[in-house]
């Protein structure tokens, strides 16, 4: 069985961020990032697939150098090879282009099973696992916080809204997005990391892969105009006096707010 994990970089999450000079992104320079939060759960399912029995774990991420960093830390936690699209015509993309230019690599893998996390901890819109697996014409289910494999295919679990659970028997091959807490996430040994410095990472472009033209900020659909943090101001207010005092102003306030 051959696995494609695809992992985006991100951020990292204590890292300080602040807008960029034109107000359409971060400011990157400085900064540390890590894989994506979500892609990790993603990457120790596919390892424990792996574990079980006979299978090929292939990473794949799309972004500048600073991304076989998080290829390194992915073949070091067990992966065994890994697929780099690095090439500043990506700049601009959109999900869809995104989701061209992993469609790309995955045709050129033929893996029997994809994971991906449900999203990513910098955009937050869980569209990118969907349109891949739509590009792909595979099965696909979102949020899933279960796997088993079951005859040829697996039987998953899927959250809903409200805390409630679906279950899905889904065939291979297929595309699975996982939510965040649906296993325990393993280190990198030292053994690993030293192991990691051997195995392969394929650079690519996107004329390699033939996506030149639907990826980029030419081929976007969706732009990003302007982020800017939230507005500051002296709005909190503080409640003095006695408890009883506090109690009966607070339920004032919420009341005022038509919250109670």
């Amino acid at each position: 069985m051959k696995i494609l994990v695809c992992l985006k970089q991100v951020p990292h999450q204590d890292a300080r961020l602040d807008v960029n000079g034109d107000g359409t992104w971060i400011r990157e320079e400085g900064i540390k990032f890590e894989i994506n939060s979500y892609d990790t759960f993603a990457l120790e399912e596919a390892l424990r697939v792996k574990d079980a029995g006979e299978a090929e774990v292939v990473v794949a991420s799309i972004g500048p150098e600073r991304v076989s960093q998080a290829l390194r830390t992915a073949l070091g936690m067990g992966a065994d090879r890994a697929v780099h699209l690095k090439d500043d015509a990506l700049a601009g993309s959109d999900a869809l282009g995104i989701a061209q230019a992993l469609a790309a690599i995955a045709r050129e893998e033929q893996p029997d099973l994809v994971f991906t996390g449900l999203m990513s901890d910098d955009g937050n819109a869980s569209s990118v696992p969907p349109m891949l697996a739509h590009l792909l014409d595979m099965p696909h289910a979102t949020a899933v916080v279960k796997t088993e494999h079951k005859d040829a295919g697996l039987r998953i679990e899927r959250e809903l809204e409200g805390g409630a659970l679906e279950l899905v028997e889904i065939d291979l091959p297929c595309l699975i997005a996982v939510q965040s807490g649906i296993n325990q996430v393993r280190y990198a040994s030292l053994k690993g990391i030293m192991a990691a410095k051997k195995k392969p990472i394929a650079a690519k472009t996107a004329a390699d892969l033939g996506v030149a033209e639907l990826v980029g900020a030419a081929a976007a659909k969706v732009a990003i105009e302007k982020i800017e943090p939230p507005p500051k101001g002296d709005r909190a207010e503080i409640l003095e006096g006695t408890t009883d005092e506090i109690v009966a102003g607070l339920l004032g306030k919420i009341k005022e707010l038509g919250l109670l």
